[in-house]
């Protein structure tokens, strides 16, 4: 950030005064740039005992498999965004159940909160997806998941569906479990 979004005039980096970290202040209207995560709201979409998952048709990992989610919008719910992801990426309806899976990355600065629900009619590929269908545990393409966040969503699933108990699991990607997907992180 070079600029004050709100006057126009350059900004310095530095803590302000009372902070602990550094932000973009503007010395000339006084206003502090936060700059905080961005929120990724998704659903784990369940069709008796099938998963959907959508193959990506855009960057990152364009070609591999995800949950419909993305980026939370201003002035909507994480119910919301979810179930609009859904609609976008996956053409699907879905019944939100709970909150499923809360996952911070913050070596990159996103939380992911993925919903647990149930697909509710058809679906079809959106136009961030290149396909999207329905899976059996056994048929679940392991290494061709896009996102450390969707393979962790789909392993407490399976161990949790056993059970029927489905509670909310809270976890953290470190930037060597990225690396994984992504050669480094």
């Amino acid at each position: 950030m070079n600029f004050c979004s709100e006057c126009g005039e350059k900004v310095r980096f530095a803590v302000p005064q009372g902070d602990d970290r550094p932000r973009y202040l503007c010395d000339a209207c006084g206003v502090v740039h936060y700059q905080n995560p961005r929120i990724v709201a998704g659903t784990l979409p369940v069709s008796g005992s099938k998963v959907l998952l959508c193959r990506r048709a855009i960057a990152p990992r364009k070609g591999y498999w995800t949950l419909p989610a993305g980026y939370m919008e201003n002035a909507e719910t994480t119910q919301q965004a979810a179930v609009r992801e859904t609609r976008e990426e996956a053409c699907a309806d879905v019944a939100l159940a709970n909150l499923y899976t809360l996952i911070d990355l913050p070596h990159i600065n996103q939380v992911y909160m993925i919903f647990r629900a149930d697909l509710i009619g058809g679906f079809d590929a959106g136009a961030e997806s290149e396909e999207v269908a329905l899976f059996e545990e056994h048929e679940i393409p392991w290494d061709a998941l896009a996102f450390p966040t969707i393979e962790e969503t789909l392993r407490h699933y399976y161990a949790d569906r056993g059970n029927r108990l489905f509670p909310l699991h809270i976890g953290t990607i470190t930037p060597e479990d990225r690396e994984r997907y992504f050669g480094s992180a």
